[in-house]
């Protein structure tokens, strides 16, 4: 019987990201405590740019574009948001999205297989994902139980589970 396996991934669905910053803008430019402060969220490239007249404000909105994250299924590891910037008279938060597992946090999740995981499971990195290759299907089930348990500090899908 061939070995069953899986990926472990990082990767960002892009649309909804874009779908969460439509909302955010919605509110903002609706919101009482939004009007008069120059608040707006949009893309800039390949960043996410905040921008208010105070460091309260631009930090509410990014707190609004966070909760509209969450509800669309995307965790805010994936979120790398800057400290509030003072540019002329307004404030700016630029915010990236990581998508990818870097090859020393790659390392550190194929240790804690190694070490916490079931006995015969392999996990092997390749590029910017981990796959997980076992005999055992309840072995892999365990894995990925595993690994939503622990609190790492990067966002991780199970993909590709055969």
């Amino acid at each position: 019987m061939a070995d069953s396996s899986f990926d472990i991934v990082s990767k960002v669905e892009r649309q909804e990201v874009d779908n969460a910053l439509n909302q955010a803008s919605r509110e903002i430019s609706q919101r009482y405590d939004f009007k008069n402060v120059g608040a707006s969220i949009a893309w800039s490239g390949e960043r996410i740019e905040m921008r208010a007249n105070s460091e309260e404000r631009v930090k509410a909105i990014l707190d609004v574009f966070q909760s509209k994250l969450v509800k669309r299924g995307i965790s805010l590891k994936a979120l790398d948001a800057g400290e509030p910037q003072a540019s002329g008279k307004e404030y700016k938060i630029f915010a990236s999205l990581q998508e990818g597992i870097s090859q020393e946090n790659a390392k550190k999740v194929a240790k804690i297989i190694r070490d916490e995981g079931p006995k015969g499971v392999k996990a092997q990195v390749q590029g910017d994902e981990l796959r997980v290759t076992s005999k055992s299907r309840d072995d892999l089930q365990a894995v990925i139980a595993l690994i939503k348990g622990k609190d790492l500090d990067f966002a991780v899908q199970f993909v590709n589970y055969r």
